[in-house]
Order: C-alpha cells, then sequence, then structure tokens
C-alpha cells in the first residue's frame, strides 16, 4: 500500500461539559473532520489524502485543532468554514494557512 501524500488528524476528543480545559469535539469538530473527508472525495484524492480522527492533542483551549502530516502542521479554531482554504491552499497548493497556524510553544 502506497502511503498518504497527506494526512489530515483532526482532534475529537470529548470531555465532560464541565470540565475546565473544553474539548474539541464540543467547539465542532467532528464537522470539521467531515468536511475534509467530503474535500478528499470531492477532488478524487482516496488513497493519497486521508482525513482521521485523533484523540486529544493537548491544544483543548485552541481547537479544534487539525495536524496536517507530513509536513507537520498545526493549526487551531478550525472551523467547518476554514476547510476549503485549509485543504485548497495547503493541501492542493502546500501553501501553510498562517491565520489558523498555532503558535510553536518552543519557539
Amino acid at each position: 500500500m502506497q502511503r498518504y501524500e497527506h494526512h489530515i488528524f483532526v482532534c475529537e476528543n470529548v470531555r465532560p461539559d464541565d470540565h475546565p480545559r473544553g474539548c474539541c469535539a464540543a467547539k465542532g469538530s467532528p464537522a470539521v473532520r467531515a468536511r475534509f473527508k467530503e474535500l478528499v472525495r470531492e477532488h478524487g484524492l482516496e488513497g493519497r489524502v486521508r482525513a482521521n480522527t485523533a484523540g486529544c492533542l493537548d491544544q483543548c483551549s485552541r481547537g479544534p485543532t487539525v495536524v496536517v502530516y507530513p509536513e507537520g502542521v498545526w493549526y487551531g479554531g478550525v472551523r467547518v468554514e476554514d476547510c476549503d482554504e485549509i485543504f485548497a491552499r495547503h493541501i492542493l497548493g502546500g501553501e501553510v494557512v498562517q491565520r489558523l497556524l498555532l503558535p510553536d510553544e518552543d519557539a
């Protein structure tokens, strides 16, 4: 089996409603992943690009969090409305969407 050209991981971690850190699922991440999966199908990229559920990516306050590999680019606060832009610019065009980029904690 060929490796994916891009792998999109969308945090869908679920925590109780009263958890102080919240969770990406409550912020709409299931719909974000579903939109990425639709985009993969619409562009005929099955087998080349994959969108998957991820467990907690430890960026709860900045979610929904999306990580794109092999580049290892982390996006935060991603809404369904952002998926088309990320897909067109990053997945198809190789350009990082700066406005959604999570800051590097080690910088």
